[in-house]
């Protein structure tokens, strides 16, 4: 099986309720994106690729992975994922297309909108209280659940790829890079390329 076949899932019929309920669950999951929208990844994995079958793993780890390496912000995964649910949907050629552009209009106001109306709302009204001893309580209380949400989805990223016995090379740069950027300020876009590198001469 070559790399375009792996990338490519049997194309799936998305009813106009499956785009609904696509939006309502970006809708919700918007509340939850605790510490940026990267956090809320092994759910969006767990909805998009173990339940509905919508992407592939190596769709969901390939959006993740252009995302995260593209300047930006980091929810602009989600419009990867989205667009491929759309192509997926599509399938080759316009309608493929426009089924990826509506994916990722119905994705990203779904995840953009509650979240952005409560994130207004609640600095608003966090600096007005911000004295008060529930707020510095909350905020301190916040810390571990982010530090948690990324650490899973650390989990669910490196897992697909096999265990430490059989994809150690990738386990050992994973741990590597955590190392190099807790106790050293090198540059991000250096262990990026590196990755690459690694990626493309087959290494890891």
């Amino acid at each position: 099986m070559n790399a375009a076949t792996a990338l490519t899932p049997p194309l799936t019929a998305l009813s106009p309720g499956d785009w609904f309920n696509l939006f309502l669950y970006y809708l919700s999951l918007s509340l939850l994106a605790v510490g940026g929208a990267i956090a809320t990844a092994p759910d969006m994995h767990r909805f998009l690729v173990e339940r509905q079958a919508w992407l592939t793993d190596p769709q969901f780890n390939a959006s993740i992975a252009i995302a995260q390496a593209a300047p930006g912000p980091n929810v602009l995964f989600i419009a990867l994922l989205s667009w491929n649910v759309g192509i997926n949907a599509g399938g080759p050629g316009l309608a493929g297309w426009l089924l990826g552009g509506l994916g990722m209009a119905v994705c990203m106001l779904g995840v953009m909108l509650p979240s952005s109306l409560l994130t207004w709302l609640a600095t608003r009204w966090g600096h007005r209280n911000r004295e008060r001893r529930g707020v510095r309580a909350f905020k301190q209380g916040m810390a571990p659940v982010v530090i948690g949400l990324l650490l899973a989805t650390s989990w669910v990223l490196a897992r697909t790829n096999g265990g430490p016995a059989e994809a150690w090379p990738l386990w050992l740069l994973s741990g590597a890079t955590v190392l190099l950027v807790w106790r050293t300020k090198l540059h991000l876009l250096w262990m990026l390329g590196t990755g690459a590198v690694l990626g493309a001469l087959g290494w890891v």
